[in-house]
């Protein structure tokens, strides 16, 4: 059985005393009884760890919206069909998480232990006040700064208007390193990466010092006030992003977990593995432990599988990122790139592919069954693997999943290093060999140390960027980051708003009416028709040349996969924040809004 069982206590034992938390006045608890030893600390903060880490069905779908998938989902706000009367994520319940950590932090140095455990335990709770404000940031842009329990007759703080997004930021960098300096490492902290130590502020500092940083340099103003930045602290923020992570690498905790003979699988089993939290110790930073045994289960496979969910799918756009195993950009290796069909496209191309999407050759069931892409479910043509496991049975909506789920990897630490540097243009081939060479040496592509930047990259972004190193970096951060809640936010920072409204492109199909083999089994099953009568036992893509509600054909009758353009997206600038909810501001009539909403 997997070590686990304090989260689950503690989590518990939270659950006894939550109706006492989201009470009107929190502070009628008293805080001798809750707050008395290290114990009470680590029941408390456990709490924390229950709400705060992303749950596996959040944690995949976080990068549905993004410019790598094809999903009609949130179309109200990719539409300019989405106002202030839409918005969510400010509610009462929502900020009680914020009641919570702060009441924590006002009472837990009650608690009998040394100042040591005491340290720890406040940066444990500025931790995640600080992933509880990155959230709120990255949604709103300005929201007001607490640090301190507020009295339910405190009307002057309670209706105060949102702080300069710049001060908070600041202030969620005080909270990190305040948690980067006093949390410990100890064995115990770091076991099966389940709880909040030293290495987890570090990385999250990173992480939120990255996205400060870029958002500063690639956004002329402030986007909750329209306005230029108070400050150019762009280059401040990647520094620090720089001090984080060479702190982790420095110390030689982690690494990346390596083996030549497993880069064709291992990629794709930290994913998939129901002990990832055991086998990948040496890379999982932080992660969400399910167990079988303790039925702390989901049922992802269904949600990869099912037609009924057909949300799941990549654009050809970016599996065109992916490279040729010897390092060379796919799209230069052949002139007509996307007239390939599947075979020929996924051919000698980073093992990463592979393990990401459903390629010609995939099995599953302990390798007894053929899997080809549902076109049915995915609408592209390039339908996700990365986190459906092997055993078809348990497909199904009720099946007992237990695949842990790594929230931050080592991976990441050395993707924002590597962007760091390449941003403040300090990256060298040092710098290189200890971030990009490893990261693809195991996905079986060569390292070539780029001097001069990818024609196919510069277009992909717009022409925003020319920097090789800082292409290549984005490069092979979508490879590596898809599909664990990254993308979105990614391209959010670094101004590339308009890829979200980017028209889709899926699979090349030789012909309609015609049984198409996509996997190369032998076995035809798939057929692309614009005949409403058709049957056939072999998956079916309709195509509607006629309407717009339909899919098409890039040639008519045949070309690429063009999904349903019915919906079509737009973007605008001011979308870089949403709107501050109008039952908010009714509420709170100090609220201000952001530009334009």
């Amino acid at each position: 059985m997997k070590n686990h069982i304090a989260i689950l206590i503690g989590a518990l034992a939270l659950c006894s005393c939550e109706d006492y938390l989201t009470q009107e006045n929190p502070n009628k608890i008293e805080s001798e009884y809750y707050f008395t030893d290290e114990s009470s600390l680590e029941i408390y903060t456990n709490g924390f760890i229950r709400s705060f880490a992303t749950a596996i069905k959040s944690f995949v779908d976080g990068d549905k919206n993004a410019d790598t998938h094809s999903w009609d989902g949130q179309a109200a706000y990719f539409m300019d069909n989405y106002s202030a009367d839409d918005a969510t994520n400010w509610t009462t319940s929502n900020w009680s998480q914020l009641r919570s950590i702060n009441y924590y932090l006002d009472n837990m140095r009650n608690a009998v232990a040394s100042d040591a455990i005491l340290d720890h335990y406040e940066g444990v709770g500025r931790f995640f006040r600080a992933l509880f404000y990155i959230d709120k940031v990255q949604t709103f842009g300005a929201v007001p700064w607490y640090d301190t329990s507020i009295d339910a007759t405190d009307r002057e703080a309670l209706f105060k208007d949102r702080d300069n997004r710049e001060f908070v930021a600041s202030k969620i960098l005080e909270d990190l390193d305040y948690a980067c300096t006093y949390c410990l490492t100890s064995d115990k902290y770091r076991v099966r990466a389940s709880y909040i130590h030293r290495y987890v502020a570090l990385a999250l500092k990173a992480r939120f010092c990255l996205y400060e940083g870029t958002m500063r340099k690639y956004h002329a103003v402030d986007p909750s006030t329209g306005r230029a930045w108070t400050k150019d602290e762009s280059r401040f923020y990647l520094g620090e992003c720089v001090k984080a992570c060479e702190e982790i690498m420095g110390d030689g905790v982690y690494k990346l977990t390596d083996d030549p003979a497993k880069r064709q699988t291992q990629y794709r089993d930290m994913f998939t593995n129901a002990d990832a939290c055991g086998v990948y110790t040496d890379e999982f930073i932080w992660a969400r432990d399910y167990d079988i045994d303790l039925k702390v289960t989901y049922a992802i496979n269904n949600y990869m599988v099912n037609p009924q969910h057909a949300n799941y799918a990549f654009t050809r756009q970016f599996i065109d990122t992916y490279l040729m195993t010897d390092g060379t950009p796919f799209t230069s290796k052949y002139p007509d790139y996307d007239d390939l069909d599947l075979v020929a496209e996924c051919t000698d191309r980073d093992y990463r592919l592979a393990q990401t999407i459903r390629t010609p050759g995939f099995t599953r069931d302990g390798g007894t069954t053929q899997w080809a892409p549902d076109v049915k479910f995915s609408k592209t043509g390039y339908q996700p693997i990365k986190w459906l496991t092997d055993d078809s049975s348990k497909d199904t909506n009720v099946a007992a999943i237990a695949s842990d789920v790594p929230l931050i990897r080592y991976a990441e630490v050395l993707l924002a290093y590597a962007e760091a540097k390449a941003e403040l243009g300090e990256m060298s081939e040092e710098v290189w060999d200890k971030t990009i060479k490893p990261l693809r040496e195991r996905a079986g592509v060569k390292s070539i140390y780029p001097t001069a930047a990818d024609p196919y990259m510069v277009e992909y972004f717009q022409n925003q960027v020319t920097d090789p190193f800082i292409l290549e970096v984005r490069r092979e951060r979508g490879i590596e980051l898809t599909m664990e809640d990254s993308r979105y936010q990614d391209i959010i920072r670094w101004h590339q708003g308009e890829l979200f409204a980017r028209p889709w492109k899926g699979v090349w199909i030789s012909a309609v009416d015609t049984p198409l083999d996509l996997n190369a089994d032998g076995t035809p099953e798939t057929i692309v028709t614009a005949n409403p009568k058709l049957q056939s036992t072999l998956n079916i893509l309709m195509i509607d040349g006629a309407s717009e509600a339909g899919h098409k054909l890039s040639r008519g009758t045949s070309g690429n996969i063009l999904p349903s353009t019915a919906l079509e997206r737009k973007w605008q600038d001011y979308k870089y924040v949403k709107p501050i909810p109008t039952t908010a501001r009714q509420e709170n009539p100090n609220l201000t809004q952001n530009p334009k909403w």
